[in-house]
């Protein structure tokens, strides 16, 4: 299938023309330790990722948005590094919000977060983030995570009462860890008592419910699953019982985290459950996280009737993925006039009078180093920016003095659209192709497959007599840029 252009939920392995050979090492902060790290995958040159999904009783907001567009950033180079990316997010499509919410609205639960599922999907397409190998739904797991609970309880980490059933902490070496606080302060977090639990910090793996209310037969009665859970299920079952990149934001630290490790390491006999815990930073209004109990969320439906989504991903790798960011409009409008810049950076590098110069070429080399040697270092994305924007003005002024020869500016062309496609933003001017055209790429695609090299390089230069740049991705797609002065001055 051909891909005009790269929008939308992003096939998994996106690929590039030319990934740079790990010439250094990458370092991730782990929030287990504290440090910056070495990373070394389990397994080489896979990488396992799992990350925190949605609750889906409402619409996404760009609070939600901020973390996935970070991590979107972060598969992206991953992929770009030559690891195979294997990436899991969990719906969470039973909890007790949907069931508050579904109440409230007079609706049936089931078909409540059924439509806010569908409605998430929609908000990430539009945002153009990454799809995930896997989408796995509580609901459709029910019959692992009784399974799960069962072995807890009969290892002795969990028990059951009145047809709940907890987690017994004290059972948990290291409790307490990930979030880096002790007994007394954990405590703290517990503010309704349950005369039921044995410790305050024991938390439910299975809750009772009414008849009448929704949830599931288990061997403990009617019920539904705890929260944490759903997660040590659903990684363990579509990544193994050890995993090398969880994430999700700081507020899943405690005690959604930390419980998920007490769970997985007893069900899988105390293996580490995760080798690097990575949190992103919050996005905040003035000053403030931005979260429905504070009423100051923003939908992203409702963010992009305003504004695009590449703005929005400009604006979220111009921070760390560590630190907190401040949302404003002005903000968002400043990152809108940075893109146009970027697009009229590259509409001009197609255009411009060539000389002999190999300067660009020089520059574009220096870039990639650069922009990899930032990356490597816990996904520094501020860095990775200021190189690119670095590269801009010093080819701006390479193409002032109009010497630089046709193949150090189209080098330097292939090196920006390189790395800002590495970031997930889209600078290239759109495709819109003929009848004809785009039965030519399909003929060029039916050429590719059967191995007719010669017959699709063929169509390849036919179409960039038109202006029209084919880019064949690792995946088997193939992306149409538009390059409509690429003759200009040749």
């Amino acid at each position: 299938m051909t891909e005009w252009l790269c929008s939308g939920l992003q096939p998994r392995v996106r690929g590039f023309n030319s990934p740079p050979p790990l010439f250094s090492t990458m370092k991730i902060y782990n929030t287990l330790s504290r440090k910056i790290e070495e990373f070394r995958p389990i397994n080489d040159k896979e990488v396992n990722v799992y990350i925190c999904g949605l609750t889906v009783y409402d619409y996404m907001h760009i609070g939600h948005a901020r973390t996935y567009m970070a991590f979107d950033a972060i598969l992206r180079y991953l992929d770009y590094r030559g690891y195979k990316v294997n990436y899991v997010q969990n719906v969470t499509d039973v909890d007790d919000k949907i069931i508050k919410r579904a109440k409230e609205a007079g609706r049936d639960p089931k078909e409540l977060s059924a439509e806010f599922h569908e409605k998430s999907m929609g908000d990430q397409e539009a945002l153009g983030l990454l799809m995930p190998d896997e989408f796995p739904k509580v609901t459709g797991n029910i019959a692992g995570i009784i399974d799960a609970v069962e072995s807890l309880i009969k290892k002795g980490f969990a028990y059951e009462v009145k047809g709940s059933v907890y987690f017994d902490v004290s059972k948990a070496g290291g409790y307490g860890r990930l979030s880096n606080q002790d007994e007394k302060q954990l405590k703290k977090h517990r503010i309704e008592p349950n005369p039921n639990k044995k410790n305050p910090l024991d938390f439910a793996l299975w809750k009772s419910v009414d008849a009448h209310e929704y949830g599931f037969d288990s061997p403990w009665g009617y019920g539904r699953p705890g929260w944490h859970i759903e997660c040590s299920v659903l990684s363990r079952k579509f990544l193994g019982d050890q995993l090398d990149i969880h994430g999700g934001a700081t507020d899943l630290i405690f005690p959604h985290h930390e419980n998920e490790i007490a769970q997985s390491e007893a069900l899988t006999g105390k293996k580490p459950f995760i080798k690097y815990w990575m949190h992103t930073g919050f996005l905040q209004s003035s000053g403030e996280k931005m979260s429905k109990s504070l009423g100051n969320i923003l939908p992203v439906r409702e963010f992009l009737k305003e504004f695009s989504a590449d703005a929005f991903r400009l604006f979220v790798l111009q921070a760390h993925y560590r630190s907190p960011i401040d949302y404003s409009t002005d903000n968002i409008k400043d990152a809108e006039k940075t893109l146009e810049r970027l697009k009229e950076f590259r509409r001009r590098l197609q255009s411009a009078v060539h000389g002999n110069g190999t300067k660009a070429k020089e520059a574009a080399d220096v870039l990639k180093a650069r922009f990899v040697g930032s990356m490597d270092n816990d996904f520094n994305t501020p860095k990775a920016l200021s190189e690119l924007f670095d590269f801009v003005r010093g080819v701006n002024s390479l193409m002032d003095a109009e010497s630089e020869s046709t193949v150090s500016l189209e080098y330097a062309l292939e090196a920006f659209d390189e790395i800002v496609g590495v970031l997930g933003l889209h600078i290239e001017d759109t495709a819109e192709l003929s009848s004809e055209d785009a039965e030519l790429i399909e003929q060029r695609e039916q050429y590719r497959r059967e191995k007719n090299w010669a017959k699709s390089d063929e169509i390849r230069v036919q179409l960039a007599e038109k202006g029209l740049r084919l880019i064949d991705n690792k995946d088997g797609s193939t992306r149409v840029i538009k390059e409509s002065n690429l003759q200009n001055g040749r």
